[in-house]
């Protein structure tokens, strides 16, 4: 490890306990959150493997250490090494590290232990963040400089081992070399979250406003660690997706805003932009900070209105075809790339005296029919407005300079909905009442054999490895239908200040903004349990390719430009569109009104709805 300058101590404030609704931990309250939001939903935990190879590799030479001095009996133990361990082990676990702490772990008299400990600060590679005001006491933490030494360390250690040893995973089983070697010397790992210089002055800590999915969960199982990081509380509430909206407009009207940040679906973006309820990344901050090119573009562009984007992608999470490899291979079916052959897969695999259905999808009335609807739209090649077509699809981003027009009454949209109409057949008994966590519930426990589903839902099963489908499911982008091609529509959630946020909190707000959608958050995010990114920096890092397909799949989607966030173009209307599809559609699968009225009624409440917008 490089001898480095040593760094400056961090400081740390005093927060009020004036404590605002934080949802419970995934780990320990998945059941009461899921049951609140969704009805019954729960998220299995991420496997102990998922944790990072750098902290495994501390796990491992803390073990190889102790052997090595126990059988040799060595009587000068390696106390920069043993004390680096312990301080990393802290850091990876969120707990706090004193120097008297070190001291012990290193083994070595406290004379010795004491000197050690003071190359390793004076060296840069230990940070001291006073505990007190008066700054008599210290926290330890690893500097950037250390966490980066690491973590090349622990690809370094992997790659000499794997020659002589193979690529082991816990069960004791030898595993594709490919993931477990070739992506390694191809790419650095990402390096863990550090600690911030200074810490937030936020009274009353961080305050976040989220969505209650498994991705914002796995944030909250992490507050201890992120506060360590930020140097401040964490206060997050977490809601379903319509409350979400509704808690952010009213939030929006309040003098103060109650939170620093706020969690935006994508769709959102025009509305929240017009209606002054989120502000402009560039007002508050240098947008080359975040390195745009590194966020999925599809993700990146969707935070745009007029040009401005008004949050951070948190999580891109396209929708997919999800199916289970072992059905299709049995009945001699390839993965559906139209719709004509997704029907044909659904019909052969579809066997309801068995307990298997085709298909699940999202069909219960309103929020979620109306996304299925705008999908299966642009599934045959029908945006819901009229947007000029370019390269790869329709161009969505200028929908705030101009006029635009609702296109649901088309011959596009007939198809559409008689393909809705025929995947009926083959779907679930109660396929109407299904939206969000029902789909897929039905599908990771192999009573479904395909379903439509976000990635961040693929915990469900990749995570539970009882679940049929775990370890046996392929992705997919959308099928096509004739007059269009196969996109995947990108849905997922940004990460905003409000507009109204007292302007002596936008500066720190703005900071944490920054912590929690990094790389490095991303990536901790995926390790303990997500299966959405935002970045192409995630997706390629050795450890999370490992841990699921998911993450080339999708970025392979990405180059090939089939990650599209037109289907639900973020125009100022568009809730009240969705709303009005899930309704009039829920009523034609019912049986109620034909395609033809369903489209008909669609298209004039939504023209009803809509104003037209002068040219600018």
């Amino acid at each position: 490890m490089a001898n480095q300058k040593p760094s400056r101590p961090i400081s740390r404030s005093d927060t009020p306990a004036d404590k605002v609704e934080t949802a419970p931990p995934v780990t320990k309250a998945a059941p009461r959150i899921m049951n609140a939001l969704t009805g019954k939903a729960t998220l299995p935990n991420a496997p102990p493997e998922s944790r990072g190879e750098m902290q495994a590799m501390v796990a491992f030479l803390e073990g190889l250490t102790n052997e090595l001095e126990d059988t040799f009996d060595l009587r000068q133990p390696n106390a920069h090494l043993r004390m680096i361990m312990h301080l990393l082990r802290g850091h990876f676990e969120a707990k706090t590290v004193t120097p008297t702490a070190l001291i012990g772990a290193s083994n070595a008299p406290y004379a010795t232990a004491t000197r050690r400990l003071k190359e390793l600060v004076d060296y840069g590679l230990i940070e001291q963040r006073p505990r007190t005001k008066t700054g008599k006491t210290f926290s330890m933490h690893p500097s950037d400089a250390l966490l980066s030494s690491w973590s090349q360390l622990a690809g370094r250690v992997r790659r000499l081992a794997e020659p002589h040893f193979g690529a082991v995973d816990g069960s004791g089983r030898e595993q594709d070399y490919y993931f477990g070697g070739s992506y390694t010397t191809r790419t650095h790992a990402i390096p863990p979250l550090s600690v911030r210089p200074e810490p937030l002055r936020l009274p009353g800590g961080v305050r976040v406003l989220v969505h209650g999915d498994p991705t914002f969960m796995v944030m909250d199982q992490l507050k201890r660690q992120f506060e360590q990081v930020i140097g401040t509380e964490i206060r997050q509430r977490a809601f379903s997706i319509d409350r979400l909206r509704e808690e952010a407009l009213r939030n929006a009207e309040r003098t103060m805003s109650r939170y620093d940040i706020i969690a935006v679906d994508l769709p959102w973006i025009g509305e929240f932009a017009e209606r002054g309820v989120l502000l402009a990344l560039d007002s508050v901050m240098d947008v080359e900070r975040l390195d745009p090119a590194d966020f999925h573009t599809a993700g990146w562009m969707g935070t745009h209105w007029g040009g401005r984007a008004y949050g951070v992608p948190a999580q891109t999470t396209p929708e997919l075809l999800f199916y289970r490899r072992d059905l299709l291979a049995a009945a001699g079916l390839e993965p559906p790339a139209t719709t004509d052959a997704l029907l044909r897969a659904a019909k052969a695999l579809h066997d309801p005296r068995h307990g298997r259905y085709g298909i699940a999808w999202n069909a219960a009335r309103g929020t979620a029919l109306g996304h299925t609807v705008l999908m299966a739209l642009a599934d045959f090649g029908q945006p819901v407005v009229d947007l000029p077509r370019i390269a790869g699809g329709y161009d969505a981003s200028r929908l705030a300079y101009g006029r635009y027009r609702i296109t649901i009454d088309t011959e596009a949209g007939l198809r559409a909905a008689e393909f809705l109409m025929e995947l009926l057949n083959y779907s679930p008994p109660d396929i109407l009442s299904m939206s969000w966590f029902e789909r897929i519930r039905p599908y990771a426990a192999g009573k479904v054999a395909l379903a439509y589903g976000y990635t961040l839902l693929a915990p469900y099963f990749e995570l539970d490895e009882s679940a049929p489908a775990h370890g046996q499911t392929g992705f997919l982008p959308h099928p096509a239908g004739p007059g269009g091609s196969r996109i995947a529509p990108v849905g997922g959630y940004v990460m905003g200040i409000p507009a109204n946020l007292a302007p002596e909190r936008i500066p720190d707000a703005v900071e944490a903004l920054t912590v929690f959608t990094s790389r490095e958050a991303q990536k901790l995010y995926v390790q303990n349990g997500s299966r959405t990114n935002a970045r192409y920096s995630v997706g390629a890092d050795p450890e999370v390719r490992r841990l699921s397909s998911i993450f080339e799949a999708v970025d392979g989607m990405s180059w090939r430009d089939e990650l599209q966030f037109w289907p639900r173009p973020p125009i100022p209307e568009i809730t009240g569109i969705t709303q009005i599809l899930g309704e009039e559609f829920h009523d034609m699968l019912r049986g109620i009104i034909s395609p033809g009225q369903a489209l008909r009624r669609s298209q004039h409440r939504a023209d009803a709805l809509i104003e037209m917008r002068p040219q600018v």
